[in-house]
């Protein structure tokens, strides 16, 4: 009896260890690549304001469900996935509304206000990052065509000058032909809600006063991620 009931025990463990096995395998895993843009838009009592960034690293994995090729049949309701995206806050340059460069001293007082300029006394970079981990991914409407995007509300934690912060946003996500994804949105956060003040330079005297929301809009390019290459003998 001893004997049957240990061979049904190693029975039932192979029987887990293959449904587990089986369940990684459903799991695809998203590297960022180039292409990704971060655009931040704000403000002020004398002119609106631009910065942008064209680096967004990171990764995403996805479970069953996540539309992956252009026109893929898709059920609404929550797919399990995790990602986590970040961007170095260096990166971001201010902008004319044309695209040219727009200040040196405004990208000094952004660092700055953002904890990542070096600290004199320890020659460290507080927070060097701008990071965003995702929570839920819950698929709210499939593409009206084939090459349009499936719309998604999330939840996630953005941490920006080292305070996190839960948001909820609607991204759209976007199956490219060459087995990419781009993953888009926008959204809006307040500077006080990360314990930012609104900068009022001082080169102007204090009169240029920032307004405390700003608008996030992004495109997040990513590809499945190659598996490692198997050691030659």
């Amino acid at each position: 009896m001893k004997k049957h009931t240990l061979i049904a025990g190693h029975i039932a463990l192979l029987a887990l260890a293959t449904l587990s096995l089986q369940a990684a395998d459903q799991k695809t895993t998203y590297a960022a690549r180039s292409g990704s843009k971060m655009r931040i838009e704000g403000t002020s009592n004398v002119h609106d304001w631009q910065v942008e960034g064209s680096i967004i690293g990171g990764f995403m994995e996805v479970g069953p469900g996540f539309p992956a090729e252009p026109g893929q049949t898709a059920v609404p309701g929550k797919i399990e996935a995790k990602a986590e995206a970040f961007i170095s806050a260096r990166s971001l340059r201010s902008i004319e509304k044309d695209g040219r460069p727009y200040s040196d001293a405004m990208d000094g007082i952004m660092y700055e206000k953002l904890k990542a300029s070096e600290d004199p006394a320890t020659k460290k970079v507080p927070y060097p990052r701008i990071e965003y981990r995702l929570s839920e991914l819950v698929l709210k409407e499939s593409p009206k065509a084939k090459e349009g995007p499936y719309v998604f509300d999330t939840k996630g934690d953005l941490m920006v000058a080292g305070v996190s912060k839960t948001i909820s946003m609607v991204v759209n996500v976007t199956p490219m032909a060459d087995k990419k994804v781009k993953i888009s949105g926008t959204t809006t956060i307040k500077m006080t809600d990360f314990k930012i003040d609104p900068p009022a330079p001082k080169i102007a005297l204090g009169l240029i006063k920032t307004g405390d929301d700003v608008k996030l809009i992004f495109e997040w390019m990513l590809a499945p991620r190659k598996a490692p290459a198997a050691a030659s003998n």
